[in-house]
């Protein structure tokens, strides 16, 4: 058997973007945290073409052309000078494609990490960074999986106050959600927020302290992403009304919206009654945080 990596879920708790610069790059302040659920990538015998992709997503990328996992293996090796593919990889996708979850980040990072355990390359953690970071926004915190605060255009990355594990159900209404269509609307309304690092303790000491204080912060992508799909609207609105939630919001640019509750059991109730509620949405009861150790 070969090696395996776990590529979580990202979760964005609070998600401030400015005004576009001059570059067009809007510059953004989230705290990002990560979830026990996500894709999985392990490494086979390179026969053929070098990425299979199944599980219960794989579908959605079997026609893309330009998949961030090929594309962090042809980063990697080019920083290597070795040739396009010498491992073959499988990437189990569990995660909803266009979610606002990271997921094509997260399967890119784990790629870079199982590609130098297996080519037993001696490169620094600062390079796979800098890797990473050429792949898009969420590409340097979602190679080590762990919750920290991220600015800039996502490459800044400052350790996260220390979190309590929070348990969370996330919901998906079964559309995918275009990131350039949500950032077109925000630039159309021109509210961009405040990206200075808000005032934080260092720790917190449960979910209820972590959820009053996300409630004085924001998603400034979520109108936004709600006006391009507004079937997340529906989602968010579903989930804020529910006993057990203490906090809903939109992930990333939707469209999944999560719910922070006080307890796995809250958060067991609240995903099986949105089970069955609404079946045709993508439910999952998960508990936010990390990194999770699966990579072997």
């Amino acid at each position: 058997m070969g090696r395996a990596a776990f590529a979580p879920a990202k979760v964005n708790l609070f998600l401030h973007v400015g005004a576009p610069g001059d570059d067009g790059y809007h510059p953004l302040c989230s705290l990002m945290a990560f979830a026990d659920v996500g894709d999985r990538l392990s490494t086979h015998a390179l026969e053929g073409h070098g990425l299979r992709i199944h599980g219960p997503f794989g579908a959605a990328l079997a026609n893309e052309t330009d998949n961030l996992v090929e594309r962090a293996c042809a980063a990697l090796m080019a920083e290597l000078r070795g040739p396009a593919a010498v491992v073959g990889l499988a990437l189990e996708k569990h995660l909803p494609v266009a979610s606002g979850l990271g997921g094509g980040s997260s399967d890119a990072g784990a790629a870079l990490r199982l590609l130098r355990a297996e080519l037993r390359q001696d490169i620094s953690d600062e390079r796979l960074e800098a890797i990473a970071a050429r792949l898009g926004a969420d590409g340097p915190a979602c190679l080590w999986g762990r919750p920290v605060i991220a600015q800039g255009r996502g490459e800044r990355l400052t350790p996260a106050p220390r979190l309590p594990l929070l348990d969370a159900v996330l919901v998906n209404p079964g559309v995918g959600v275009a990131t350039a269509a949500v950032y077109a609307a925000f630039d159309r309304a021109g509210r961009f927020g405040n990206v200075a690092p808000p005032a934080c303790p260092d720790d917190f000491e449960s979910a209820a302290e972590m959820a009053a204080w996300l409630s004085g912060l924001r998603n400034d992508l979520q109108a936004a992403a709600i006006e391009t799909a507004p079937a997340v609207g529906t989602v968010l609105d579903t989930l804020a009304d529910e006993p057990e939630t203490l906090l809903a919001r939109v992930s990333g640019s939707g469209g999944t919206c999560f719910a922070l509750c006080s307890s796995d059991i809250e958060a067991e109730s609240l995903a099986e009654r949105l089970e069955a509620m609404a079946p045709h949405w993508w439910v999952k009861r998960c508990q936010l945080g990390g990194p999770w150790p699966e990579d072997h």
